[in-house]
């Protein structure tokens, strides 16, 4: 069994991040693009490693008060093993000690196992960008997490955390 520690990836980490991005995403991010973000700390990412390999990220952003998760992506043969709730539940908890106000994403529509956990975790869906995904003109359905009114207590999240 393995431990499947969050850890906080660098530049260094980039090449595996681009092999989940080629395994994951019909749309992808391009290397340049991470690196640029990590560069000038635009945004975070962390990540599950197996054996030296990295099987699961989810990169996020927090500006004013708010967190955007931008990607997040789990190995094919590693899904449903929870580690997508894993990595959440780690932005989450430091979204909290950062007393971050709100949290944002965006998701096919199509995505029901994403959806499904986004809204274990007490994101609620609030609006729709239509034609959103170049790819294929997919809607990308628009959902919205507030710390400070209850939400975002959701599975993994320590009692205290539920409770305050």
């Amino acid at each position: 069994m393995q431990d499947h520690s969050v850890v906080t990836l660098g530049v260094a980490d980039l090449s595996g991040v681009m092999d989940l991005e080629r395994m994951c995403f019909r749309t992808r991010w391009t290397r340049e693009q991470f690196l640029l973000g990590l560069e000038r700390k635009a945004f975070r990412i962390l990540g599950i490693q197996e054996r030296g390999v990295l099987i699961a990220y989810v990169a996020f952003s927090v500006i004013a008060g708010e967190m955007e998760i931008l990607n997040i992506a789990t190995h094919p043969f590693h899904r449903r093993k929870g580690l997508g709730a894993r990595l959440l539940s780690e932005v989450l908890r430091l979204c909290r000690a950062e007393d971050v106000a709100e949290g944002f994403l965006e998701v096919r529509r199509s995505n029901t196992g994403a959806i499904d956990l986004y809204e274990k975790f007490g994101f609620i869906q609030i609006g729709i960008r239509k034609n959103y995904y170049p790819d294929n003109k997919e809607d990308a359905l628009l959902f919205r997490l507030g710390f400070q009114d209850g939400q975002g207590a959701g599975p993994g999240t320590p009692p205290s955390a539920k409770e305050a």
